[in-house]
């Protein structure tokens, strides 16, 4: 299957990264290489671009796409590390970053990955193929309580004890091995008038197993933080996230990057300490238009937040 992922709010990343001609940037989830594209394309032949993914296959299809610039250098590995990434490339600091949180179109639509609640196929969810953790072991070793708050606090599911509960029963008889099994228990779990026909009722579960397998969530403000770390001077950094906790953390990041001062009114001078790192440039974040929700409906949740280092 080809990798096709129709790259989110794609001019207003280009524009919020505010690209030199001649700038290092990263693509720290190089995904269909959509964004990354479109960055190169503005870059002269002195411009390099990082693209980094965990994905062994958004890399290498990647690649393909992108065969014909000779200026990019491609990084199997996580975003979370990116300092590290760069400490090893012998990359100081550069220009801009963008990341585009979240699973792919391509993971999404490709059943045997395990995403995806429709159709039958083996319980997975991984978006690094090399680590162990998959959704298989979190539905079957995790316990009744772990999985209630998961699918609670990552899937905003209401009825996260009663799926959480019947998983637990279900395995006791049976090892869940498969997306359609995981479905029906979720699927009964949840009282038919609180159904809604326009979501399938197991979307949120399976988001929320996914978050924990791929550990979206925890680093993320970290990750924000080191990336700041990692600009020069006027670099920007572009986030999109698809979830309200992702949304919070890297709002949180960057507002604590911007050195909010928390000394109490009435003080001559500041005597907190608070260290300005960045400039906010998104007070509120940028959502896709009315058009892009309607061309592609994965975008309707996805937020964009901007800061530029000092």
């Amino acid at each position: 299957m080809d990798f096709v992922h129709k790259p989110v709010l794609l001019d207003e990343c280009i524009n919020g990264l505010n690209i030199k001609p001649d700038g290092i940037y990263v693509d720290g989830t190089l995904g269909g290489a959509g964004h990354s594209k479109e960055i190169l394309k503005r870059l002269s032949p002195k411009g390099k671009l990082i693209g980094i993914d965990k994905d062994i296959d958004a890399l290498n299809t990647a690649k393909e796409k992108l065969k014909n610039y000779s200026n990019v250098i491609y990084y199997h590995g996580n975003h979370d590390d990116i300092k590290e990434i760069l400490e090893e490339l012998n990359i100081e600091k550069v220009d801009g970053i963008l990341l585009d949180l979240g699973v792919s179109s391509y993971q999404l639509d490709e059943r045997n990955r395990g995403f995806s609640y429709l159709g039958e196929n083996l319980l997975d969810m991984r978006m690094d193929k090399e680590q162990k953790l998959n959704a298989q072991i979190v539905v079957n070793n995790y316990s009744e309580e772990k999985l209630a708050n998961i699918i609670y606090e990552y899937g905003e599911e209401r009825f996260s004890r009663q799926i959480a509960k019947n998983i637990c029963i279900a395995r006791k008889n049976n090892e869940i091995k498969t997306t359609k099994q995981l479905v029906d228990i979720i699927e009964k779990s949840i009282p038919n008038k609180y159904k809604n026909k326009e979501s399938h009722p197991a979307k949120r579960t399976f988001q929320a197993i996914r978050i924990e397998v791929n550990n979206e969530i925890k680093p993320l403000y970290k990750t924000v933080t080191d990336s700041i770390e990692c600009l020069k001077s006027e670099g920007r950094l572009c986030i999109i996230t698809f979830h309200s906790l992702e949304d919070r953390a890297v709002k949180n990041a960057y507002i604590d990057a911007e050195g909010k001062c928390t000394c109490p009114p009435g003080l001559p001078y500041c005597v907190c300490g608070a260290i300005k790192k960045g400039k906010i440039i998104t007070k509120k974040p940028i959502i896709p238009t009315e058009k892009e929700m309607n061309e592609n409906s994965r975008s309707k949740s996805a937020k964009l937040r901007i800061i530029e280092k000092i």
